[in-house]
């Protein structure tokens, strides 16, 4: 496979050296772990194996991944894994998506306290979605979802926000029968509004109060609890954006769906076009406007390009991923076995990766050969760099 023009390894690697010097005391040590990821992956830093085909005599290098959940070189394969496992998941039911958004004066602190605000979306967000769902008067039923969480807009912003796939339907509150939704309607999406705001503004607020939130710049003077109360006060009073989008066509549309959002990244390198001396240019979608006119392109200074890119890196040990009710995974085995019995489904069949079945997907090579597509065979292994850990001990005297 031919390699890309532009990647974002190749934009980090021309201007990273002299952005880390501008900005060294500003930035993370997880913002500076993600930049040399990028740079180093599928480089000889990284090591890799020597090739050889039987076929046709062809010799490469393969260099190894740095698998960084925000390394767009990275993702494809580890969403193909990732869905492997949400194969037997799958309810013969029709899923909707869900987005719930935070308003642009709390995503802004938010970049300051990545780790409150975003865990408190996506409990709100859950909770809205259970609460709401279990109500009598909407549904009167148990159901699941999976959130994934994205920090970005098209233009590299930060806009935080979840995606939420939920099946239509959920077991009954006393788990005998199976409740579906009505055909193409999911829930009110302003009763889903009105208590994500609710409980979202009162989980913040509880935040602030326990000292868990941190204010500077233009919001340091949020740091006083009445002007703390006056900057939120208008936040209850507004619109918050929760939309529902028409159900997908089927199960293999969920997958298909699910393979481009939950390990996507702020942007992939597809969507670069050049980068010269007037900046780095790229493809975004002006959700704002109409027809063709959203597709736009804009270019940015590298150092800016640099900037956005790094909003989005996660704090460390965050999971962008979660499941809820149904499928949460302290009771997704046999939840999920109750719902398929009351829908009358056969139990998903696990598959065995040890087993050669005709039915089962033939093991792909991890190594094919681009000139012939035959297995490639690794002939050496050679190993990364090692890491400088330390300072160099200094010797003494004998």
């Amino acid at each position: 496979m031919g390699r890309l023009a532009l990647e974002v390894a190749d934009i980090f690697r021309t201007h990273g050296p002299a952005w880390r010097k501008n900005q060294q005391s500003h930035l993370s040590l997880g913002q500076l772990k993600v930049m040399s990821a990028i740079e180093q992956c599928r480089t000889a830093a990284l090591g890799g194996h020597a090739l050889h085909c039987d076929g046709c005599g062809h010799d490469q290098l393969s260099y190894n991944s740095c698998r960084n959940r925000h390394c767009p070189k990275c993702q494809t394969s580890a969403a193909k894994h990732w869905l492997q496992e949400r194969q037997s998941e799958l309810l013969p039911v029709d899923y909707y998506h869900v987005v719930f958004t935070l308003p642009a004066p709390i995503s802004a602190i938010a970049y300051y306290n990545k780790a409150v605000i975003y865990r408190l979306l996506f409990e709100a967000a859950a909770e809205t979605l259970i609460t709401i769902a279990a109500d009598p008067k909407h549904l009167g039923a148990q159901i699941g979802a999976t959130l994934v969480l994205h920090t970005w807009g098209s233009a590299l912003t930060h806009h935080p926000h979840v995606h939420g796939i939920v099946p239509g339907g959920g077991l009954s509150p006393d788990g005998r029968r199976w409740v579906a939704c009505k055909p193409g309607f999911f829930l009110p999406v302003r009763v889903l509004s009105r208590l994500f705001r609710r409980r979202f503004l009162e989980e913040l607020g509880a935040a602030y109060r326990a000292g868990e939130l941190q204010f500077f710049g233009e919001y340091a003077d949020l740091t006083d609890a009445k002007t703390f109360a006056k900057w939120l006060a208008p936040m209850g009073r507004c619109e918050w954006v929760v939309y529902a989008k028409r159900p997908f066509a089927g199960p293999a549309a969920v997958l298909a769906y699910l393979s481009r959002y939950t390990h996507r990244v702020a942007i992939s390198n597809s969507r670069l076009i050049s980068m010269d001396e007037a900046g780095v240019t790229f493809r975004w979608k002006d959700y704002r406007a109409k027809g063709k006119t959203r597709h736009k392109t804009m270019t940015l200074e590298p150092d800016e390009f640099v900037r956005r890119f790094l909003l989005h890196v996660l704090p460390s040990g965050f999971h962008r991923i979660r499941h809820y009710g149904l499928i949460a995974n302290n009771a997704r085995k046999e939840k999920l076995a109750l719902a398929r019995e009351l829908l009358q489904v056969a139990p998903a069949a696990a598959v065995d990766p040890k087993l050669d079945d005709d039915c089962a997907e033939p093991v792909r090579p991890t190594f094919v050969c681009t000139h012939c597509g035959a297995p490639m065979i690794i002939v050496q292994t050679f190993l990364r760099a090692p890491t400088i850990r330390a300072p160099p001990i200094a010797e003494g005297p004998p």
